[in-house]
């Protein structure tokens, strides 16, 4: 079944602490930070410096682990892992971490994003003998690594070299962790401190969850080990060009988070007041409103532009779980409601500008659309704080086919005429980085350019 929920599907989330008092319990802390990255599965692996443990189920992470299910995972390592599957299936087997044993010890992989050439990887290491238990990418990993020869950093060095793709790794043995992040820097990963140990995360507002503080975003290209003799830096590569994902910054991070330096909240403020600019002159509204939750920070940051009056428009639902396509129309809508209430009170007789953050498929837009107008907005004009969505990611982000993104099949007037819009207006590229400063991002689903091939 298709979830009809017309969003863009989540990323994964990594969390890592290296020489803490109950690491386990402090990874539980950091991954609930990262809750929003993915809710198909949860896993935490621990070392003693002695043995690994590991436990990981599926769904939400309180549903995958337990109190019970944290009291075997001794020691002071650890890394966990939050899934949204992009590779491989949703068996219990491609539940990360994914833990194997080796004759050097025992090593565990946690991992974010999606390796592009691991077909062609899988048939190579299938040739030459390799078994594997799940489908999941980020097995492929942990063969390359055993077929390398050296020092274990050196064994991640080179198999990491092999890789194509988007990807941000934690490795943890008996005594050290290993994080590795993509040449091009697609996936985030940074370091943070806690007392005398340290943490890893996709995203730093994990680190406020634990209790520490950051230090530095892994560079593109680089292998951080951290171990008895501190944290020591190696390259598998040379830096590409560094080119973060911009959905990190459009939809996938939390508000809270900082990225590249940059923080979220205020980067999506600035797309609103970007947008409220083009719009200077020709639109009249009587309120601005943003769809919940990645969408609010645009439709303050054009309401201050604008001088329009910010109200709450759409009130979401936290409490209501997956959705999905039923098989009458009516039944579909009332999906949507379950979803997003309307407050009639604040938008009946309005002329409303209402901010989203993307249009994927178009259909949860138009829905939104026709609920508000039937609650008696008198107006709604439609501002898409991205470019339109025009290319499928390869890089660990699950988007639909070509033919499935609405944007590659219409263009703006006619997908304004679809939506039942009043008007439309999307971001370009130039706007998203004049609002994040820089231009270091890979926008390769708005224009088709994939800088670590496809």
């Amino acid at each position: 079944m298709e979830e009809f929920w017309d969003k863009l599907k989540e990323e994964c989330g990594v969390f890592g602490v290296y020489q803490l008092k109950d690491a386990a319990s402090t990874t539980y802390l950091g991954l609930h930070a990262l809750q929003h990255r993915g809710q198909e599965g949860a896993g935490i692996a621990s070392s003693d410096g002695k043995k690994l443990y590991c436990r990981k189920g599926k769904g939400l992470l309180t549903e995958a682990l337990s109190s019970e299910d944290l009291l075997p995972l001794a020691g002071c390592h650890s890394i966990g892992h939050v899934r949204y599957a992009t590779a491989g299936g949703d068996e219990v087997e491609n539940i990360q971490p994914i833990v194997a044993r080796a004759s050097f010890g025992s090593l565990a992989v946690a991992h974010n994003g999606q390796i592009v050439n691991a077909g062609e990887l899988r048939v190579m290491l299938e040739r030459r003998g390799h078994l594997f238990l799940g489908s999941s990418d980020s097995e492929i990993i942990l063969h390359l690594i055993q077929m390398e020869e050296g020092p274990l950093v050196a064994k991640i060095c080179r198999a990491c070299a092999k890789l194509k793709g988007a990807f941000a790794f934690l490795f943890l043995t008996e005594k050290s962790i290993y994080a590795v992040r993509d040449r091009n820097g697609l996936r985030p990963l940074c370091l943070g401190k806690k007392g005398d140990g340290y943490v890893l995360s996709s995203e730093t507002c994990a680190f406020d969850s634990v209790g520490a503080s950051w230090v530095r975003d892994i560079e593109p290209g680089e292998v951080l080990k951290i171990s008895s003799h501190g944290v020591q830096s190696f390259r598998y590569a040379e830096a590409g060009k560094h080119c973060t994902c911009a959905m990190e910054y459009i939809y996938f991070a939390r508000p809270d988070s900082v990225m590249d330096g940059r923080n979220i909240y205020h980067m999506r403020k600035e797309t609103g007041k970007i947008l409220a600019r083009a719009d200077a002159g020709q639109i009249e509204a009587d309120l601005v409103a943003g769809v919940p939750d990645s969408s609010l920070s645009a439709a303050l940051g054009y309401a201050e532009a604008s001088g329009i009056p910010y109200e709450v428009a759409l009130i979401k639902n936290r409490y209501v779980g997956r959705t999905f396509i039923e098989p009458t129309q009516e039944q579909r809508d009332l999906g949507v409601k379950r979803k997003l209430a309307v407050n009639r009170y604040a938008i009946e007789g309005k002329r409303l500008i209402l901010l989203d953050d993307s249009v994927v498929r178009g259909t949860t837009s138009k829905r939104i659309i026709r609920l508000l107008k039937e609650a008696g907005a008198k107006e709604v004009h439609l501002r898409i704080a991205s470019p339109e969505i025009r290319f499928p990611c390869f890089y660990g982000i699950d988007t639909p086919t070509q033919e499935e993104l609405i944007a590659a099949q219409m263009n703006v007037d006619e997908l304004c005429q679809f939506l039942g819009a009043d008007s439309l207006r999307f971001l370009s590229t130039k706007d998203l980085m004049e609002a994040y400063g820089g231009e270091e991002f890979c926008f390769a689903c708005f224009d088709g350019v994939y800088p670590a091939g496809k």
